[in-house]
């Protein structure tokens, strides 16, 4: 048995990866199945509009695709421009589908147009709101071809709200009154008025739809798909990824004492949010229409009926906009409602860390105004924290190197005696007072925490189009600068090159900060034990390399981060090393640059 630290990190990780694997088979799956089996319990009795024949989803009818220009004149339109906001409501089903976020650009050059979120059916990538009336055999309800009527308003803004009408010629007048606050949140108030002889049962539903994704869509890393809170008595998180949502299908209807439900991008969210006092039942439905993935997110309200001479009014709401984690929590508040913050992917095992991390991150920037600088600090607040761990991990490391020429020795002498090598191994580290095991654990402990700074930094749209300092004027793009035009000193565009262009521009695009992490990761590797096997020790020399590669298209938020934290952990190795005298490649390159002898040891 050899002792090996790197074997011992391994053996502790896959023991830490089985624990995982046996607390998910034997607690969470089983909770997840009795959540299930209680939902399943409740739904006869909660889908009272399904059996008095309400349709839960609106037809998906995908038209022939034309331009987005094309699509917006093929209808009349009232305008909508907020603070947040501007685009139009399409007075042909009364649908809101165009809408452009004036807060936020595609890129970070001022001139670049600002972030589109809604399109119309008809052009590619549509993506819209529906709200309606469903019931069975039911004449002349308005559908998305509906012609509604501009009878107040004429620009939707916040306090100045517009109402559209329409009349089916059946004894039913419908009148909608749209209301737009300075952010993200639409409020629809939909009435019914029966002028009619005889009653009649309608549903009230929402809806929002997608017809296609475009390529920037389905993050492995981001929770992006269909998202929402459903369940009776205390909704639960829904979410489905778009490649599951396209190969499974739709999903069972969820009876809900109010919830919502919507579909999310990686910082973008639309979502339908029913009255939070009424029990609605939520779908995440899925079609292929002509080839083409249909989406879609709703939720239809319990049936009731209109009597000859009454009317009914239902009022929900709609959100469209940028997940900022203040705004959703306010939202979440003023309007009660469930988890809608959680349409940030705080991830499914860590959120009670990565909520907490988040906060206390924007609590620094509050305080000194630069992303970026907020960064560093977070991370010498979390490496503060951990201090006393790894101070162990690293004494013990060095304690490693120190007697590795011993061990090594020893290896030498008792090659064809494993029982007797061990044997004096365990003395050897006995008297040195050397625990093989002690840099284990505490790496172990961080793995969680750095595990969700790493989430944080991922999933929050606080970082995107940050600056920083110089050349870095985007904390979510990856390091716009790279060898192949000396850092930008050569005006040339790598991709442009012929053959080798898309390497150029994505495997091999090594930036300032990219190397610089190389350079942070070789010296924590060089600071540590060598690996006893050559071939080990050949791979654990090539790991700078190799990470440097890999990490490079990541953003360079995340890179400051991670490169800061290998400074940090370079810094205590460095302190730790000179206190116990054990040679250590800073040194040896100081006294290669100076000229002086490196001090004995």
């Amino acid at each position: 048995m050899q002792d090996d630290s790197s074997r011992n990190t391994i053996i502790f990780l896959v023991c830490a990866a089985i624990m995982f694997a046996l607390y998910t088979f034997l607690v969470l799956d089983p909770a997840a199945k009795r959540r299930q089996a209680e939902i399943a319990a409740a739904r006869p009795a909660a889908s009272a509009e399904v059996q008095a024949g309400v349709t839960l989803t609106p037809s998906l009818a995908v038209p022939p695709a034309v331009t987005r220009a094309a699509a917006i004149a093929a209808s009349a339109r009232v305008p909508v421009l907020t603070p947040a906001l501007k685009g139009s409501i399409s007075l042909t089903g009364a649908r809101i589908d165009d809408l452009y976020l004036t807060q936020y650009r595609e890129a970070v050059a001022k001139t670049s147009p600002p972030v589109e979120l809604l399109r119309p059916e008809g052009a590619p990538h549509a993506w819209f709101a529906l709200f309606g009336w469903a019931g069975a055999n039911v004449p002349g309800l308005p559908t998305k071809e509906t012609v509604w009527t501009l009878a107040e308003g004429s620009t939707l803004a916040p306090g100045a709200p517009v109402v559209l009408t329409y009349a089916n010629g059946a004894g039913l007048s419908f009148t909608r009154r749209i209301e737009v606050d300075d952010k993200f949140m639409f409020t629809i108030t939909d009435t019914v008025a029966n002028t009619g002889a005889l009653p009649v049962t309608l549903a009230p539903y929402g809806s929002i739809q997608r017809q296609g994704l475009p390529p920037t869509t389905g993050s492995q890393i981001v929770h992006e798909g269909a998202v929402g809170a459903l369940g009776v008595g205390d909704p639960t998180l829904k979410l489905i990824k778009y490649k599951d949502w396209a190969k499974k299908g739709p999903s069972a209807a969820t009876p809900s004492d109010g919830g919502w439900v919507g579909i999310t991008d990686k910082y973008w969210l639309a979502a339908v949010i029913p009255s939070q006092g009424e029990r609605v039942t939520g779908q995440f439905g899925q079609r292929k229409i002509a080839g083409l993935d249909v989406f879609d997110a709703n939720f239809v309200g319990a049936a009731r009926t209109v009597g000859a001479g009454q009317q009914i009014t239902e009022t929900s709401h709609f959100f469209a906009g940028a997940k900022t984690v203040p705004l959703l929590r306010a939202y979440e508040d003023k309007l009660h409602i469930p988890r809608f913050d959680d349409a940030v992917d705080w991830g499914k095992y860590f959120f009670w860390l990565t909520r907490p991390i988040f906060t206390f991150l924007q609590f620094i920037y509050a305080q000194v105004g630069n992303f970026g600088v907020a960064i560093l600090l977070l991370t010498v607040c979390v490496r503060g924290l951990f201090f006393p761990l790894a101070q162990k991990q690293y004494e013990s490391m060095t304690k490693m190197k120190k007697v590795q020429p011993l061990v090594e020795e020893m290896r030498k002498k008792f090659k064809d005696d494993p029982a007797k090598q061990q044997q004096e191994m365990m003395a050897l580290y006995q008297r040195e007072k050397v625990n093989p095991l002690a840099g284990c654990l505490p790496l172990i402990l961080q793995i969680p925490v750095f595990y969700s700074l790493y989430k944080v930094l991922t999933v929050t749209i606080e970082m995107r189009h940050a600056p920083f300092v110089g050349w870095i004027t985007d904390l979510s793009a990856r390091d716009p600068t790279t060898i192949w035009t000396l850092f930008g000193l050569i005006p040339w565009h790598p991709a442009s090159a012929p053959l080798i262009g898309g390497i150029l521009d994505t495997t091999l695009h090594l930036g300032v900060l990219p190397l610089l992490y190389g350079v942070t990761m070789w010296l924590t590797t060089s600071m540590s034990p060598p690996a006893p096997d050559p071939t080990q020790q050949r791979i654990f020399q090539l790991m700078p390399l190799i990470f440097t590669f890999i990490m490079a298209p990541f953003a360079v938020g995340l890179l400051i981060y991670w490169t800061w934290s290998n400074c940090l952990t370079i810094l205590q190795q460095y302190v730790i090393m000179h206190r116990f005298k054990v040679d250590n490649p800073i040194d040896r390159l100081i006294a290669r640059l100076t000229g002086r002898p490196q001090a004995a040891e």
